[in-house]
């Protein structure tokens, strides 16, 4: 049996990253995990890993990191829809992020990159998605121009410099643990569980097991082709309504209830105050008028086929990976939902 090499894993610390180190260990593979800054060690306790600082604003930090690495999982990015500077504190970090990570592999002499991009990155002109639609012409939002042209300059630089790359588009990434703070996916299944969605927005979620993710990206260094994008989510989304419907039936003593069907008008006007709120407090807000113009009615399904026949990706359905994620954060309630 050939012996694995050396892994990166950025953003180790992360909600994709921590279960992509976990995932490569249990494969035998040696990975030496980064973070912008090692003040919490407590996801990585018992963990057979090297533990490094890199930032990806720093390409000298990320050219350390790399040294002797084999195939690198750029996972690191910021990963949020909201910035009080969406400008500056997203869409500038994850292309000027893009640009150090890809060029500092290639001098490292890294042999492979796993990409992770977005399924934000995605035409959704028609459904079900799939990765040869080409990419997203919205330019609305800053977080999906960022996955948009980020992934785009990747797949440029891989070609510049002569080193293999491949994308992965993952949906929105819940489960059965969480390590560090959530995510915004999980954050939408807290705020359900807290009875927080009062109003139908029609937004869905393509709902994914983030171990199902770490999987796939796994299967993308091992049997991905080079220059290729793949999908890493479920066929079918669901409505904030279905998953709530889910709560219910886990936690009838919730009494959590439906979110209540309202004209499209209300949602902006509701949305057009929350956003005047946030910039008072610097708080982001609940629900944003992008969110409803972009989103309300949308449906996030894929053909996943590529990512099955290529990769072998197999997910779960995503009921299991809701239940998983609804039981986790109420067994820990005390640290997600007071």
């Amino acid at each position: 049996m050939t012996k694995e090499k050396l892994s990166l894993v950025t953003g180790a610390n992360g909600h994709l990253g921590n279960n992509l180190v976990r995932l490569l260990i249990s494969r035998g593979v040696p990975v030496r995990a980064s973070v912008r800054k090692i003040k919490n060690r407590e996801p990585f306790e018992g963990l057979d890993c090297e533990l490094v600082e890199a930032d990806i604003m720093d390409k000298a930090t990320l050219l350390k990191a790399l040294n002797g690495v084999e195939t690198f999982y750029a996972v690191g990015a910021a990963f949020s829809l909201w910035a009080r500077n969406p400008k500056k504190e997203i869409y500038d970090v994850n292309l000027i992020g893009t640009k150090n990570m890809i060029e500092a592999a290639a001098a490292a002499g890294v042999k492979r990159i796993v990409y992770v991009s977005s399924i934000a990155a995605l035409n959704y002109s028609k459904i079900p998605t799939k990765e040869n639609y080409g990419f997203n012409p919205d330019r609305r939002d800053m977080y999906y121009n960022s996955k948009n042209d980020g992934e785009k300059l990747a797949f440029e630089l891989a070609i510049k410099h002569n080193i293999e790359l491949v994308a992965v588009l993952p949906s929105a990434m819940i489960g059965s643990q969480a390590f560090g703070s959530l995510n915004v996916s999980y954050n939408i299944v807290r705020m359900i569980l807290k009875n927080e969605i009062p109003v139908e927005t029609n937004i869905t979620l393509n709902w994914i097991d983030v171990k199902d993710v770490a999987e796939g990206c796994y299967l993308a260094a091992k049997k991905g082709i080079n220059g290729e994008r793949y999908i890493l989510a479920n066929e079918k989304c669901t409505t904030i309504r279905d998953t709530t419907k889910i709560a219910q039936g886990l936690f009838p003593e919730k009494k959590i209830k439906l979110p209540a069907p309202v004209p499209k008008w209300f949602l902006y006007t509701v949305a057009f105050f929350m956003e005047i709120g946030s910039k008072i407090s610097g708080n982001m807000p609940k629900l944003t008028v992008k969110d409803i113009a972009m989103f309300s009615g949308l449906q996030q399904n894929f053909d996943i086929a590529k990512a099955r026949n290529e990769l072998g990706f197999n997910p779960g359905p995503p009921i299991e990976a809701i239940k998983a994620a609804m039981l986790y954060l109420n067994n820990n309630a005390g640290k997600f939902l007071n």
